[in-house]
């Protein structure tokens, strides 16, 4: 007859190792990998670590587009470059004296080895405005301007004189003052013209004095000075 044995329940030690190995498979399983890849990046490092740039150092001279150049040879290394010779040291580029641009130039091009003018301000500019050469203008009234070949514009202010009056007034598009009634001259606070006696009340006549319009008129009062003239 058959006997049966007393089934054994497995230890946590001996499971914890039996885990262990099962994940340890796995891991080396996945660690393998595709053959293929392997092969093909193993083949493109190998393709790079073989690959030899032209070292043209002592032999020739190459410019910004990689043309090269011989020993001696003269050549433009860039499209605003002064030309250059090629020499075992490398290109050696001429140093000219390039004339200089006019202070006014408003438009250089550089499509040599020297930068070129092809562009002068030929106008003049004052206030926000625009003249041409020796044109003659008057930003006010009292200002007369011309823009001159310098492409600066010089201005002259009039210089007005003093009017002779006391009550001059400013007319449009006129610079200085003008005595529209001719001079005058105060007789205490009435204007009367000047040349010319004047009665400003029934017994006092006034004057102005020639040439001094500021100064008060000079009167007389008849009651008082009866018999004597104006001096």
């Amino acid at each position: 007859m058959w006997t049966s044995m007393p089934r054994r329940r497995m230890g946590p030690l001996l499971l914890t190792a039996f885990l262990f190995l099962l994940a340890l498979s796995a891991v080396s399983s996945a660690s393998v990998g595709n053959p293929e890849d392997y092969t093909a990046d193993e083949a493109e490092r190998t393709a790079t670590e073989n690959i030899v740039f032209d070292d043209y150092r002592g032999k020739g001279c190459v410019d910004d587009s990689g043309f090269v150049y011989k020993l001696g040879e003269r050549f433009y290394p860039g499209h605003s470059n002064c030309p250059c010779q090629c020499t075992e040291d490398g290109p050696v580029c001429d140093q000219p004296e390039c004339p200089k641009l006019h202070p006014k130039c408003t438009k250089v091009e550089h499509n040599g080895c020297c930068p070129e003018c092809k562009e002068v301000k030929n106008f003049c500019e004052y206030r926000g405005k625009t003249y041409k050469i020796l044109q003659e203008f008057k930003p006010s009234a009292c200002e007369w301007c011309r823009c001159e070949p310098n492409n600066e514009v010089h201005c002259v202010v009039s210089d007005c004189a003093v009017p002779e009056c006391v009550n001059p007034v400013y007319e449009p598009e006129q610079c200085c003052p003008i005595c529209k009634n001719g001079p005058n001259c105060f007789a205490g606070t009435t204007i009367i013209p000047a040349g010319i006696e004047v009665k400003v009340d029934d017994c006092t006549i006034c004057r102005c004095h020639n040439g001094d319009w500021w100064k008060p008129a000079q009167c007389l009062r008849r009651e008082c000075l009866i018999g004597q003239t104006l001096s």
